[in-house]
């Protein structure tokens, strides 16, 4: 059948078109498929970041994981997630999942209530106050900020707390500004997620440099003292 100059490019832009819809459609159901996929897997070989190097330090602590905490989640990683998830009961699979992580005390629902950023607010306030002090000290110091959050005579805010005017001298002296230690930002994640060391303080002060009162002590770890 003979087709005219119009209709046959008529057909050829109809077929242009069918061809174009069709491969958005393949675009879009990708985007779906990885959506999907990230939901349920935080962590995997060849992801990297901060997940990874919390994930890192945790079976480091542990013994499971042997490597530095380097924040990329290589065959190591991988071999140290799947021990820990063979000895706790967990799908064997080297996929640091939603349950996995749990499993590791790092994104249960106590820390789920708060925002990455001020995760990162958290951990440098840590680094600035006690990166010298042990690793006890430093969460103790991370749940102070939370114990006062919740506390009706502080701001109810992280950055409240933290900036809150001759609340840290950290803030003033520059101690601040500078890189955060790497075990900080395992003791903010530990805060967040529920542990206390300072038995509920919201105070803290460096032996030598304050004091209070000894019937508010509630803690005392290196050179810190914790009271209410």
């Amino acid at each position: 059948m003979y087709l005219s100059g119009t209709s046959r490019r008529n057909t050829m832009t109809w077929r242009r078109t069918v061809v174009f819809f069709f491969c958005l459609l393949l675009t879009v159901l990708c985007g779906l498929s990885r959506g999907a996929d990230s939901s349920q897997t935080l962590s995997k070989s060849g992801s990297s970041g901060g997940e990874v190097r919390l994930i890192q330090n945790r079976l480091r602590n542990w013994g499971y994981y042997l490597g530095t905490a380097d924040g990329v989640y290589g065959q190591q990683t991988k071999s140290a997630v799947l021990a820990f998830q063979r000895k706790n009961g967990l799908a064997a699979d080297g996929i640091a999942g939603a349950a996995t992580l749990k499993a590791m005390g790092l994104y249960d629902a106590g820390a789920s209530r708060y925002s990455r950023n001020e995760f990162n607010l958290l951990a440098r306030l840590i680094s600035a106050e006690a990166k010298s002090e042990p690793y006890a000290a430093q969460v103790a110091v991370g749940a102070v900020v939370l114990n006062r959050m919740r506390h009706p005579s502080f701001p109810d805010t992280a950055g409240g707390i933290v900036y809150q005017r001759g609340a840290f001298a950290s803030i003033g002296d520059g101690r601040f500004d500078k890189p955060v230690a790497e075990s900080c930002y395992r003791a903010a994640q530990d805060a967040m997620n529920g542990w206390d060391p300072s038995g509920g303080a919201v105070f803290f002060y460096r032996e030598g440099e304050g004091g209070a009162n000894m019937d508010t002590v509630m803690a005392e770890i290196g050179r810190l003292v914790f009271f209410q």
